[in-house]
């Protein structure tokens, strides 16, 4: 689900007048954080709109896409929830569902019996086979408007940005309202 949803980003003047009386709202700043929100829930809804085609939710296809990557290899759900950067709970539910479709299957480890590692099936895989060629068009067309110049530009400013929320993980603290 889209987190943001502006429909047009407040003008640059909006913004400066803002800062005004927000001393510590820089226009640019804010200019540029609103438009990556804004193209990020629409690169969101394109993806959702091209999986909802293919009767899959994003989380479930996430799944798919990283024991895709395994090569045939099982994961753990720990270690999947990990990767997708959400809760152990939540790939539960994503797993099962899988399961129930019988696009992925739970085996036994007998080293560990604790541990239940997930694979990709037969299905799973031939469903991956069938739709990656059409989400890769979509993909692509996402992108379609950025030269390959400015396609490895946005990369490489997306990848600053994420290095930069990387090294800052832990949020400013925050100035406390004025004592009553």
């Amino acid at each position: 689900m889209p987190l943001l949803m502006l429909k047009d980003a407040p003008r640059y003047e909006c913004l400066l007048a803002a800062s005004e009386r927000y001393p510590s709202l820089e226009p640019a700043a804010a200019e540029a954080f609103l438009h990556l929100l804004r193209t990020g829930d629409m690169v969101f809804a394109a993806e959702s709109r091209f999986l909802a085609q293919h009767h899959i939710t994003q989380g479930r296809f996430t799944v798919l896409m990283l024991l895709n990557r395994m090569c045939g290899h099982a994961s753990t759900p720990a270690d999947l929830a990990e990767e997708a950067g959400v809760a152990r709970a939540t790939m539960t539910g994503l797993v099962d569902t899988l399961v129930k479709d019988g696009l992925v299957c739970r085996e036994t480890d007998s080293h560990d019996r604790r541990a239940v590692p997930v694979r990709l099936t037969e299905k799973g895989s031939a469903f991956l086979e069938t739709i990656l060629p059409d989400y890769f068009r979509c993909v692509s067309s996402i992108v379609a408007s950025l030269s390959d110049n400015e396609r490895r530009q946005c990369t490489a400013l997306l990848q600053k940005l994420q290095q930069g929320l990387s090294e800052n993980a832990a949020p400013a603290p925050l100035a406390t309202a004025a004592a009553n």
